[in-house]
């Protein structure tokens, strides 16, 4: 959790600038970034002894693409999906088809380095037109077109600097790094106007607007910081010819990552989940290494502490193979299109083994090092990163026990290094968080590496997802997560809003456990000042092979409330018989049992049918919720035992 305020933040150099000084000063680095592409480790297609010897796995995947769309029209981005956004809240529609586009420019390129034939270079340079030719390269779910001016197409001469623009700049900065001399003699005039586009599009801008939230000055960073401003350093290191200019920009980059870097706690943690660790603390990994490349290692951050704990971050939340714990947006069964070689050369850089461990665990022999949807930027560094295209698979690391006070989140396994058993994860901190869904005091419990008691995680999003309806979502509502409903409540949205620990964790070789108190987290009405308080308790117990959540409540009187409940959801099939339920999912061999202790318990069951792909991507087609209303609304206790069925 960030421990200054913004202002604070703005007015104070962050480790970053700590470390680096003057170094990181506009007029060092015009000095420090001359003939700085040439020292970012990508090939040009002069280079052709390296172009030839890219990993045939990868080259070949991407020629059979390549080869299947080549001479076919290019996808189109549409006034129509643009204003859909403004309409009906529909954001894919636009962004699919530009992705689409991005990807195909993505393997015209790559073709083109490695086989340097004319029709590939032809591809790109068609691909690179149409971008420098798209009316916006900012997304319509960020840009202020609506908000400024009343429309719902793109304002030209008030081009917004999000993602989207971020990603295509350095798109184009990237092409042009491999493909430049070429496309020059091939397309005269193409270099001069992608340079006139990125000029018009994003440096201006970005140099000209203080108002750009995603600088940290006048608010929190969050990952736009990184992705954004690493984008802008990579277009600037490669299409920036003016030594000044491009260090101004890269200088003000720099800052905006200093801001974010100075945000994150010691712990490690990313409150917006390990879904977003890709695209916000891995974004700044990248930023840092290509910094550190293109000044020669004048600008190194790899011995700062707070970067190597951030960097172990998806390796803690493993729960067993491509199943993650997803607290905040997120799905919790990983894509497999992360680009793993960037914690795998960190890990190799910072000599941690157990995070070049768990990058190699995903790494097959033979496959693509990356995968063409995560950029050409990753797929480019994958590609010439010659200990991941050699690495082999390796056991991962599965940490035993991982707590993270930052954001009160605990992950326990039966046994360190084995998938195999119980693992819980137990969630507190407050609704106010990046990302947040409201999961105070939740719980995820996975049986041999597979959740069965679960976080839903992030549907596909729309217009309402970062609107003021969020929580109208199922999925970011507490009643769908495995929390407590008292008085059958939502709890409150906001850093008001918060779980508290009752004492510190204990932890021991047999059992691990974490207390919240939660009546903080609930809109609770004051009756008379009567004192309120909701209890959880969670413990992992390695002897007995068991989890228990124990609830302890004491709520006033209140006539009209609507019942006191308890919620699980539960991923596979699942039953209910008196005071048990039983989970059977197709990937575990052992059933999941969940008993509570109060016979008087009713519990109702519901069943929620899927249509999301994202959700069901990593559920199927339906989840299911159970309500336990237990008799003592107003006082009581409620203890459920969770063990697996062997």
């Amino acid at each position: 959790m960030p421990t200054s305020t913004p202002h604070e933040q703005r007015n104070t150099p962050g480790p970053l600038l700590g470390l680096w000084g003057d170094r990181g000063a506009e007029r060092a680095l015009a000095h420090s970034l001359r003939g700085a592409p040439d020292r970012t480790g990508i090939p040009t297609i002069e280079d052709r002894a390296a172009w030839s010897a890219m990993d045939a796995g990868t080259i070949a995947a991407v020629a059979v693409e390549a080869e299947l769309e080549r001479g076919t029209a290019w996808p189109q981005a549409l006034a129509s999906d643009y204003a859909r956004f403004f309409r009906d809240g529909n954001r894919t529609a636009y962004e699919s088809v530009v992705a689409a586009r991005q990807a195909r420019l993505t393997r015209a390129a790559v073709m083109g380095a490695h086989t340097a034939g004319e029709g590939w270079l032809d591809e790109a340079a068609d691909g690179v037109v149409l971008l420098c030719e798209q009316s916006s390269w900012s997304w319509a779910a960020h840009d202020d077109t609506f908000a400024r001016h009343g429309r719902v197409i793109p304002t030209a001469d008030s081009p917004y600097v999000d993602l989207g623009a971020g990603e295509v700049v350095a798109q184009l900065a990237w092409v042009d790094r491999i493909l430049g001399p070429a496309l020059g003699n091939r397309v005269p005039g193409l270099r001069e106007r992608v340079r006139h586009e990125a000029e018009l599009r994003v440096f201006g801008p970005f140099l000209e607007r203080d108002d750009w939230w995603w600088l940290g000055l006048y608010r929190t960073p969050i990952n736009w910081t990184p992705w954004i401003a690493g984008n802008i350093v990579s277009a600037a290191i490669m299409l920036c010819d003016d030594d000044e200019r491009r260090a101004r920009i890269v200088a003000r980059a720099i800052g905006a990552l200093d801001r974010f870097v100075a945000a994150l706690p010691p712990d490690g943690a990313i409150d917006e989940g390990c879904a977003y660790w890709w695209n916000g603390a891995g974004r700044m990994l990248e930023c840092l290494e290509l910094l550190t490349r293109a000044t020669a290692g004048e600008l190194d951050a790899s011995g700062l502490a707070v970067v190597r704990q951030t960097l172990r971050f998806p390796m803690r939340m493993q729960l067993g193979g491509p199943w993650y714990v997803n607290v905040a947006d997120g799905p919790a069964r990983a894509t497999g299109r992360q680009p793993w070689h960037v914690p795998f050369r960190w890990g190799l850089r910072t000599g941690d083994p157990d995070v070049t461990a768990h990058a190699a665990g995903q790494r097959e022999p033979g496959a693509p090092v990356a995968s063409v949807s995560s950029g050409l930027a990753r797929l480019l560094h994958a590609l010439t990163d010659r200990d991941w295209v050699d690495a082999t698979p390796a056991a991962p690391p599965l940490p035993r026990r991982v707590w993270l006070p930052s954001v009160q989140l605990l992950v326990a396994r039966e046994r360190g290094g084995d998938q195999g058993g119980l693992a819980l994860a137990v969630k507190g901190g407050h609704n106010g968080e990046s990302h947040n869904h409201k999961d105070l005091g939740s719980f995820i419990v996975a049986l041999d590496g597979v959740p069965l008691i679960v976080d839903v995680g992030q549907p596909t999003y729309t217009a309402q997802t970062f609107g003021a309806d969020r929580y109208g979502i199922r999925a970011m509502q507490s009643g769908w997560h495995n929390t407590a409903a008292p008085f059958g409540l939502e709890q409150g949205e906001g850093p008001d809003f918060r779980a508290d620990l009752v004492d510190a964790p204990v932890f021991a070789d047999d059992a691990d456990t974490v207390a919240f108190e939660l009546a903080g987290a609930y809109p609770v009405p004051d009756l008379a000042g009567r004192a309120l308080t909701w209890q959880r308790t969670a413990t992992l117990d390695r002897s007995r092979r068991r989890i228990t959540i124990r609830d302890a409540w004491r709520l006033p009187r209140c006539e009209d409330a609507a019942p006191t409940s308890i919620h699980l959801v539960l991923a596979g099939e699942a039953t209910v018989l008196g005071n048990r339920a039983t989970v059977r999912h197709p990937d575990v061999a052992s059933p999941l049992t969940i008993a509570w202790d109060d016979p008087g318990t009713q519990a109702s069951v519901q069943h929620w049918m899927l249509e999301d792909p994202l959700l069901t991507a990593s559920w199927g087609d339906h989840l299911t919720r159970i309500a336990l209303i237990p008799p003592h609304a107003e006082q009581g206790a409620l203890v459920l035992t969770i063990g697996a069925e062997r």
